[in-house]
């Protein structure tokens, strides 16, 4: 007997199941250890669906399906699932009578061709559990089931050598209080190659010489993560060598746990630290870094010469103080929080992004505690001309723009795929979603003026009212905090209000810990969580203890900013080389040594500008910003400038440091070669190169001056010969420390933070 259904069948799950229960006893009786308890649907099925990838984006899980067949994607819905298994297409993908002839087993064995191939055997675990689901009646999901609450996994941090391998062990824990090896039926993902293997079995091999690496494990709507330390190898006498070293580090890191932390993890892959870096290279490295400018020549001397101990720890205070530390950083918020100009009329938009640059400028001179700066944002009211947070509701207007900037800019959490279906990635929910977006509902705007695309100088207040629904179900949706329960609020409370005090709370996982990783990535390159604003349960941070203890020390000192970025540039993985040694060439998570980085669009612009004394003019609207202006001191995004976008200056449609590209192009070549803002500043009668063909020093003590001014360091000898000689075979002075100073700019040492 085979009972078929169309997608207008008015048939209950409830008349389904009573038509099974029409079925010869024997049918409905287990044969095998599977069928021993009760089938479940979401417990059962659903996990051997994802298991073998049925519900992926790339088969059936995609928005469309895949050949008239759609799954919720990675079983985010099992009532979506089961009606498309057992309900729709007339319900010709089961035969209860007979389950070996299903077409939802046949095609998974490769019985019957199948665009996806043979996902798994008559032998399996995963077949006699969908047999005997059939067999049963195929019963649905229902409310009362037992729900997934856990997984426990085992083991979650391991040590392997090269040729090892080890199983992972992963057990479900459920709402009424029983457990169940689900090992088997669990997926296992990498989130990346070459250091180990994992199979669908969770096996895990070692396939790389040395590294970190990440397993991710999976059930349900269940994850977690098996962190894998594989030691390089070394010979005997080099393991001697580096148990001294450890020896060393140890006795000079005493009491300072960043360090300590930085170095468990180097004992633990068997690296060495590069060396210590020389005082040339940390001074130039820390001025861009922290102020976004170059170290004058004087400067170099001085620091050089200065025979203090705490020099290195004296600079990173000095660079904290100046003016430049705060146009650089708030030139980095700003492109977070997206102060954005272009697409309207600069004439009219350009007050308003000046204000708000202006007040992130000054909120970090003044050192305001990050809580306070955020929340000054979160929940700022009045008038755009007047207020200056205010103008971050003038880009962030929509429920999406509300929820996807506020969870990347300050959660370091990517929720967007909640706003369709449940986060394929975390445990974010589409109800997460929209009860964040409720947060925002009763954001008001008026008055203002009509400006292209958006209105300028509104008008920001609390409405009476704001409601946001359950796309799907249709539930209003009350204010929440992500992952938690909803606020208790009264008609008269601002949710932004409450919703900023749960953002910035000391216990909050995410807050603290987002802008320490933020801001360990912009001095190292890439975060203990990479990207920074990526945090899930699949990408958990590379040294979690270091992560800890600088969210640790950022909490204690008040969130104080400026604290933290002295604690970052004082460790000494910060004083380290970018040359690589023996052991840690291949090093690209435990920052044993330093990673080089080219300066970002408008540092590089400026440092030419710096290097050969010649200012860069940039166009206002209407009109010229003065003379002088740095382009790490613009407004906003929309100041042309090819140079700029050319080396990836963001447009600023996203909270995400992702839209600033310092990748290399084919385009910054010719940039380079071809800029006729480049070409202008090397003819300038006013500059350095016309300074340089007109004094009257040899060319040795100018090729010295010249690489203290570009380079940061004096030239080593071969440089310097090569220099004089080329000087010396030219005629024309002038052209000749043209193209001598060009060749310098154009170099990956001039370039980049090294």
């Amino acid at each position: 007997m085979n009972a078929t259904f169309n997608n207008s069948s008015p048939l209950s799950r409830t008349s389904l199941v009573l038509l099974m229960l029409m079925l010869p006893t024997t049918l409905l009786q287990a044969e095998d250890n599977v069928a021993a308890r009760p089938v479940s649907f979401t417990n059962d099925v659903m996990p051997i669906l994802t298991k073998y990838s049925c519900d992926f984006g790339g088969c059936h899980g995609k928005a469309t399906g895949q050949n008239g067949f759609k799954l919720s994607l990675f079983g985010s819905d099992p009532e979506e699932s089961y009606r498309a298994i057992a309900i729709q297409a007339k319900g010709r993908r089961v035969f209860p009578g007979s389950p070996e002839n299903s077409l939802l087993l046949k095609k998974a064995v490769g019985a019957v061709a199948h665009g996806g191939g043979q996902r798994f055997d008559v032998q399996s675990d995963a077949y006699r559990t969908l047999a005997a689901w059939i067999k049963l009646g195929m019963p649905g999901p229902e409310s009362s089931d037992v729900q997934l609450s856990g997984i426990a996994w085992s083991p979650k941090q391991i040590t392997l050598t090269p040729g090892d391998s080890h199983l992972i062990h992963v057990v479900a824990q459920y709402s009424d209080g029983t457990k169940r090896d689900v090992t088997s039926l669990a997926l296992y993902e990498l989130n990346e190659d070459g250091v180990v293997s994992v199979g669908p079995d969770g096996e895990i091999k070692v396939v790389g010489d040395g590294g970190l690496a990440s397993v991710i494990v999976k059930y349900g709507q269940q994850a977690g993560t098996v962190q894998v330390t594989v030691p390089y190898p070394a010979v005997a006498d080099q393991q001697q060598k580096l148990a001294k070293r450890y020896e060393t580090l140890a006795a000079e890191f005493e009491g300072n746990p960043i360090n300590l932390a930085l170095l468990d993890q180097w004992r633990g892959l068997q690296i060495e630290p590069s060396a210590v870096c020389d005082d040339e290279t940390f001074i130039r490295r820390a001025s861009v870094d922290i102020s976004g400018t170059l170290p004058t020549v004087e400067q170099i001397s001085a620091f050089v010469h200065d025979p203090a101990k705490d020099k290195r720890a004296r600079l990173i205070d000095r660079l904290l103080e100046t003016p430049q530390y705060a146009s650089y950083f708030a030139q980095k918020w700003a492109d977070i929080l997206q102060n954005r100009g272009k697409g309207y009329s600069t004439r009219q938009q350009r007050p308003g992004t000046s204000l708000f640059a202006n007040w992130i400028r000054d909120s970090l001179l003044l050192n305001k505690p990050y809580d306070q700066f955020v929340s000054e944002i979160l929940t700022a009211t009045g008038s755009q001309a007047v207020n200056p947070p205010t103008v971050w509701y003038r880009s962030v207007r929509t429920p999406a723009n509300y929820v996807e900037s506020v969870a990347q800019a300050f959660l370091g959490v990517r929720i967007q795929c909640a706003q369709c279906h449940h986060h394929p990635a975390d445990r974010w929910s589409q109800a997460d979603y929209f009860g964040f977006a409720a947060n925002f509902a009763r954001v008001g705007r008026k008055t203002g003026f009509a400006d292209a695309e958006v209105p300028t100088a509104e008008v920001i207040y609390v409405k009476d009212e704001g409601d946001v629904f359950h796309p799907k179900t249709g539930e209003l949706l009350k204010p929440k905090p992500l992952g938690d329960e909803a606020f208790q609020l009264s008609v008269f409370d601002d949710p932004r209000v409450a919703f900023s005090r749960w953002l910035t709370d000391r216990e909050n996982p995410y807050f603290a810990s987002t802008m320490a990783n933020r801001m360990w990535s912009h001095f190292f390159s890439r975060g203990i969580i990479h990207p920074v604003d990526d945090r899930r349960s699949t990408n958990p941070p590379s040294n979690p203890e270091l992560l800890e203890l600088l969210v640790r020390s950022f909490a204690d000192s008040g969130y104080d900013i400026k604290q933290l970025i002295r604690t970052i540039c004082n460790s000494y993985a910060y004083q380290l080389e970018s040359t690589p040694n023996q052991s840690n060439p291949d090093d690209q998570k435990s920052f044993a040594r330093f990673y080089p980085r080219r300066m970002s669009a408008e540092v590089l612009l400026d440092a030419i500008s710096q290097s050969l004394e010649v200012p860069t003019v940039f166009p206002g609207g209407p009109g010229a910003f003065p003379e002088g202006t740095r382009a790490i001191e613009l407004p906003d995004e929309n100041v042309d400038n090819a140079f700029l976008d050319v080396f990836g200056r963001p447009a600023r449609f996203k909270a995400c440091e992702c839209e600033r590209i310092d990748s290399p192009t084919l385009a910054q070549g010719l940039e380079l070669v071809n800029s006729q803002q480049i070409q202008d500043k090397l003819v300038s009668d006013k500059g350095f190169i016309q300074r340089l063909a007109t004094n009257e020093a040899d060319h040795a003590k100018n090729v010295e001056l010249v690489f203290l001014t570009l380079m940061g360091r004096p030239p080593i000898q071969a440089e310097r010969q090569i220099a004089i000689d080329y000087l010396e075979s030219e005629e024309d002075r002038t052209e000749a420390y043209r193209n001598f100073v060009w060749s310098l700019l154009a170099t990956n040492e001039f370039m980049f933070i090294r």
